[in-house]
């Protein structure tokens, strides 16, 4: 029996409630625990489960995640066979709630049609999780189920386990069912097809608002939750980058914080993530904050419930406060300069 899967990613969201930091990128490409994508985490969980052809369907500012995506080598995905496939359509009309739509697959059927997995997984890019998709898959085949869900105390997680053969049918078939995407197919109660439910029990993070980026991220200095979702025996990967150990001078003062690699801590770090390359010079507070890549924070700064996008540049001086339910975003490749006092 064929049991392989062939992985599709859809990236086609907009929430004005990122929009901070999706200005320059989509959702799937927002930096993650210090030196990720939230793109990482799906498709690592695609390619721990032995997937080996993976589509993504990007809308919206996709530039940064072809950047880091590139051919899939660091996945195991550039492949002369199958590998890593990309499918913007920008020039769609895709409600927000439409994931899976069945418009943009069309536009692209042939990756379906010439597709030899007999079940396809499709995905959004924003969940957050260390998954097997292959005990999923063995649940929907013992138990007939033509549509799985995956799910999460009661939540859906917006993971879809199906027949490929029975989603080229509702590609085919969406203008005289009036199923526009996956969901759809699921909501609806009226047709004949087996809708299960997957429970997952690990942990599970839901990137949808600055509030809940925010949160979940700091949620990764608690040693428990960063095992349940980085394991061992299921690695994440990522794009890998080049760059020499973290400097910390001797004033440098570090408690409960990820730091990348590349960087230069000379001041005080506390219950903060700091991604690769971040300069953090002497007399400088910086707690309960993400400071994302090749930042560079000045002197005598205090930062506190802060997000700073990459390449930001505080000069000395600044205070910038915010809040654990309200943190304050610094938007990527701007300059805080002196007067700023939040």
């Amino acid at each position: 029996m064929n049991k392989t899967m062939l992985g599709v990613i859809d990236d086609t969201r907009y929430m004005e409630s990122l929009y901070e930091l999706t200005l320059h990128r989509s959702i799937a490409a927002i930096p993650f625990a210090g030196r990720y994508r939230l793109i990482d985490f799906v498709l690592s969980n695609m390619v721990n489960s032995g997937m080996q052809s993976i589509a993504i369907f990007p809308k919206y500012h996709y530039r940064s995640l072809m950047d880091h995506l590139g051919s899939g080598k660091n996945w195991d995905l550039s492949r002369k066979r199958d590998g890593l496939f990309f499918f913007p359509s920008s020039d769609l009309n895709i409600p927000a709630h439409h994931l899976g739509a069945f418009q943009h697959f069309e536009q692209h059927i042939d990756y379906f049609l010439r597709s030899k997995q007999k079940y396809a997984l499709i995905c959004n890019s924003y969940t957050v999780c260390n998954i097997d998709y292959e005990a999923v898959l063995k649940r929907h085949i013992d138990n007939q189920c033509d549509i799985t869900e995956i799910r999460h105390q009661g939540r859906s997680l917006g993971m879809f386990v199906l027949e490929t053969s029975l989603l080229l049918d509702l590609i085919a078939n969406r203008i005289h069912t009036g199923y526009n995407s996956i969901i759809d197919v699921v909501h609806d109660h009226l047709h004949q097809l087996k809708i299960c439910d997957y429970e997952h029990y690990g942990y599970v993070a839901i990137i949808d608002s600055i509030e809940s980026y925010f949160r979940h991220s700091l949620e990764l200095l608690n040693p428990t939750i960063w095992n349940q979702l980085f394991v061992k025996s299921r690695p994440i990967y990522t794009k890998v980058k080049d760059a020499p150990p973290t400097k910390y001078t001797e004033n440098a003062v570090v408690k409960n914080s990820i730091v990348a690699n590349g960087c230069m801590i000379e001041g005080h770090v506390e219950n903060s993530i700091i991604f690769r390359a971040v300069k953090i010079e002497k007399g400088t507070v910086v707690k309960n904050s993400i400071i994302m890549q090749k930042s560079h924070i000045g002197e005598q700064c205090e930062l506190n419930s802060v997000i700073v996008d990459k390449d930001v540049k505080v000069e000395n001086g600044v205070k910038i406060v915010g809040s654990e339910q309200h943190p304050f975003v610094v938007r990527k490749g701007t300059v805080q300069g002196e007067l700023m006092n939040q």
